[in-house]
């Protein structure tokens, strides 16, 4: 009996000192995948299996959004954990900036300031290790990941898409070309499996942004057939949709988008064994969520087709509709043993900064501006976050249709702003995730109390704005 009690004295103290160990980071974010791109989110075409076995031990967020609509914002503020106007990236890196329309876009920066605090930077100050692999888009040479608390960086330069492609040789600097034949997702795995096997007992913050599922769309070659094949069992039609001068794909029917998927989940899969092999898993605190909605939505002028479909949401990648900025998101605690529950507060990109700070019981400098909001206290059942509203500020032209303008979400009430028109748009979110039904002719006050408190959101932060071209002649529209 005294034997049996040592043991299971000896046994609860490991498990304390396992528990006060730091916890390790793993932030796995996905270009351009849509809110609904995946099997647990209702994909009827893609296939995710590992990504659908995560989520059956995390936090499901069905509310999640991105900071922005596109990839350079919403990347500095996961970095830094301040909205996009505030840091004053507001289009993707360097933008479209036409000179031939109604209006013109404010000029924002092409890279993340160094005197930025990032959150690479606090978990190195404080003692992790940090490594980075894939997709940077925030600033080149000067402005790399390794020059903002990185102390690995395989991939991450200036452009916003694998500049030489899927398959080696990727034409990119920060990361040596591969085998013929190499796959650059299962590449940039690859390079992570590595680190998890190097990096011993130091705790670790593991950054990797995926290139995919971001044009050129170049299938992974081992799963085409299957995706094929696939297609042929099902009706192949594609239906589309009309988005002003825009239009919308609404059927997932890409062969070649799923394999990217597909390959995407598989990889997931091997870097969740690893982990498990590594002994690290119980101690990782996983994130999955994507830079943007996904792109479903293009200006109809162009000779092809969008990916995907985010259907039931209106719009895609670009817009500030929900197509455009609804992701899915997954968090997985250290430590978790809970079932899977889905949480329905609204939580935003620049929310991750303060959240792995809290889980990592790391202050930030008190004198540091932040406007995210720590949502681990979303985990234990909390009523909800201290926020008032979340809002989003795109005044740019983008490729998709979307022209200049902003939106803000109070409670079930969203109120986007067009620039170029002085319009406004009005949706009940709970009765209208589609947003299809404009309400603000019905509910005129509710429209003046969100304008006002989307203006007084943009001036809090000097928030960029466009500037009427004297040169724009309809004739050009």
């Amino acid at each position: 009996m005294k034997s049996l009690f040592s043991l299971m004295l000896l046994l609860f103290s490991l498990y304390v000192q396992a528990q006060d160990k730091q916890q390790n980071f793993v932030f796995i974010l996905v270009d351009d995948l849509g809110w609904t791109d995946l099997g647990y989110m209702g994909s009827d075409f893609y296939e995710s299996p590992h990504i659908d076995s995560l989520s059956k031990e995390s936090f499901v967020f069905d509310n999640a959004y991105s900071s922005s609509s596109v990839c350079s914002p919403s990347r500095s503020a996961i970095m830094t954990g301040k909205h996009p106007a505030r840091v004053n990236i507001t289009d993707w890196i360097p933008g479209q900036d036409p000179k031939n329309r109604k209006l013109i876009g404010p000029s924002d920066l092409d890279a993340l300031p160094l005197e930025e605090l990032t959150i690479a930077e606090v978990l190195k100050e404080n003692g992790y290790a940090t490594f980075f692999a894939g997709k940077w888009h925030l600033g080149g040479e000067g402005f790399l990941p390794d020059d903002q608390g990185f102390d690995i960086n395989r991939g991450g330069n200036h452009t916003g898409q694998p500049k030489g492609g899927y398959y080696s040789p990727y034409d990119n600097r920060q990361l040596k070309d591969g085998e013929e034949g190499e796959y650059l997702t299962d590449r940039l795995t690859n390079e992570s499996l590595d680190y998890l096997q190097s990096i011993g007992d130091k705790p670790f913050f593991l950054f990797l942004p995926y290139y995919t599922v971001h044009t050129p769309i170049q299938p992974s070659k081992r799963h085409l057939e299957r995706f094929e094949d696939k297609l042929k069992q099902l009706d192949q039609t594609i239906e589309f949709k009309e988005e002003r001068d825009s239009r919308t794909t609404c059927s997932q029917r890409n062969p070649k988008y799923a394999s990217m998927v597909y390959a995407l989940d598989e990889n997931i899969g091997r870097l969740i064994d690893a982990l498990k092999a590594n002994g690290q898993y119980e101690n990782t605190t996983i994130v999955f969520t994507s830079d943007n909605g996904g792109l479903s939505t293009l200006l109809s002028r162009y000779n092809y087709d969008a990916p995907t479909s985010v259907m039931p949401l209106r719009a895609g990648k670009g817009w500030l509709y929900e197509g455009g900025i609804r992701v899915p998101l997954l968090i997985k605690p250290a430590y978790h043993k809970a079932k899977s529950r889905t949480i329905s507060e609204p939580v935003i990109g620049h929310d991750f900064y303060p959240t792995i700070l809290s889980l990592a019981n790391i202050e930030y400098p008190k004198d540091q501006v932040i406007d995210g909001r720590d949502i681990s206290e979303l985990f234990n059942h909390s009523k909800g976050l201290s926020r008032k509203s979340i809002f989003w500020h795109y005044p740019h032209y983008h490729g998709s249709g979307w022209r200049p303008g902003a939106a803000i979400r109070v409670g079930d009430w969203k109120l986007i702003e067009f620039y170029e028109s002085g319009t406004v748009e009005l949706y009940n979110l709970a009765e209208d995730i589609s947003e299809q039904n404009d309400l603000s002719a019905i509910y005129p006050k509710k429209v003046r109390v969100l304008k006002r408190r989307l203006s007084r959101l943009q001036k809090s932060m000097q928030a960029n704005a466009p500037i009427m071209n004297p040169k724009y002649k309809a004739v050009f529209d």
